[in-house]
């Protein structure tokens, strides 16, 4: 059945002013909305009544944001924007000095504090002096990117002005806390033009070596559901039968300058074809993570033995992080298995057998092996 509207459940439903009393029920009530709809009528006469409270709800509501699936989330994020518009509109204030601190406390959620700022900015135009810069090294990653787009922008005034002093330093810290691939682009334009390289494979923390085996069969697009051997053990010693005879594990090292992996290129294009690359990585202690994948193939992912996405698409482009994996990493040595897919097209847009693969936090910066092998490279 159709959801309804916040606007029509205004219509239908009667609900009585929101009492301090009632509110943590009512949070309850909306976080308890399942992925496929369980509990949703009751979520949404919860939310209606949360959004005829008054400010007072407004805490309450972000502070239970923090853990909400992403459909509770929208619908509190619903009633908190109710709340705090009819708050502005009947003359009343909101509170500034709370919404500072959610702000602030880099233990809540990333999305909801970029909300608490968003209205925290519309109501006080000295807040974003005031909090922007300290965002560099933030997690959010959208409040990290104001702090960014910040210097990027004085860095550019500083040479337009003729100091590049001044904007060498701009530039510097700017890279710093960017993780986004436009905005370390520009930082790295502007370094350029001052005689600086930047090392990207370095910044994003791109993996470059990797060990190699294939290919083996993916004629008519069949081995993606198949478990060929690297997926019951790796075995640097052991020889397989593969598609053209005789398989091994193989080293190789990636030289490019943008991180790219071409298996294509290292190997070759074996059309039709499934090849396994794997790698470790040395975690200074247990720590949640997220792998960045780019890939035109199809691909699996394995950490340590452990299947934790799959994707059987062709060709759909490459872009940057263009995946978003979540693992945790144990203490000690982790066993990165990866399989990337060729299928048989011939056209020029379905020859890539490639992929970027990095390790970061959960808003993009990159963690590098603890062992720190980039002095190898």
């Amino acid at each position: 059945m159709r959801p309804l509207s916040l606007s029509l459940l205004i219509c239908l439903v009667s609900v009585s002013f929101v009492q301090a009393a009632e509110i943590d029920a009512l949070l309850e009530q909306v976080k308890a909305v399942g992925p496929k709809g369980q509990g949703n009528l009751v979520a949404q006469q919860a939310v209606l009544k949360l959004s005829q409270g008054d400010r007072e709800a407004l805490l309450p509501i972000l502070h239970a944001s923090n853990d909400a699936n992403p459909l509770a989330m929208n619908w509190l994020r619903g009633a908190f924007e109710a709340i705090a518009d009819d708050t502005l509109k009947s003359g009343g204030e909101l509170p500034q000095h709370d919404l500072e601190e959610f702000v602030l406390d880099t233990d809540n959620a990333p999305r909801v504090r970029r909300l608490a700022y968003e209205w925290l900015a519309k109501v006080d135009e000295s807040a974003p002096d005031r909090i922007i810069p300290t965002m560099l090294n933030d997690p959010s990653e959208e409040l990290r990117r104001d702090a960014v787009a910040r210097l990027i922008e004085a860095a550019q005034g500083a040479v337009a002005e003729g100091n590049q002093s001044v904007a060498h330093t701009n530039w510097k810290q700017a890279l710093e806390g960017a993780v986004d691939e436009d905005q370390v682009n520009t930082i790295v334009e502007g370094l350029k033009e001052q005689g600086e390289e930047v090392d990207l494979v370095d910044h994003f923390g791109m993996l470059m070596s990797w060990k190699l085996i294939g290919p083996f069969d993916n004629k008519d697009m069949k081995g993606f559901d198949v478990a060929y051997p690297p997926e019951q053990e790796i075995d640097f010693s052991a020889k397989y039968e593969g598609q053209l005879g005789e398989v091994e594990w193989k080293s190789y090292q990636s030289e490019k300058q943008d991180g790219e992996f071409d298996i294509g290129e290292l190997v070759a294009n074996h059309k039709g074809s499934v090849t396994y690359a794997t790698t470790t990585f040395e975690s200074d202690r247990e720590q949640d993570v997220e792998f960045r994948i780019s890939t035109q193939n199809a691909w699996k992912l394995w950490l340590n033995g452990e299947l934790l996405f799959a994707r059987e698409e062709y060709h759909r482009g490459m872009f940057f992080d263009q995946y978003r994996v979540r693992g945790t990493l144990k203490p000690g040595e982790n066993v990165l298995l990866l399989k990337v897919l060729q299928n048989e097209q011939e056209q020029d847009w379905a020859q890539d057998y490639k992929f970027k693969f990095r390790v970061t936090d959960f808003s993009g910066r990159a963690i590098h092996p603890a062992d720190d092998r980039r002095a190898s490279r």
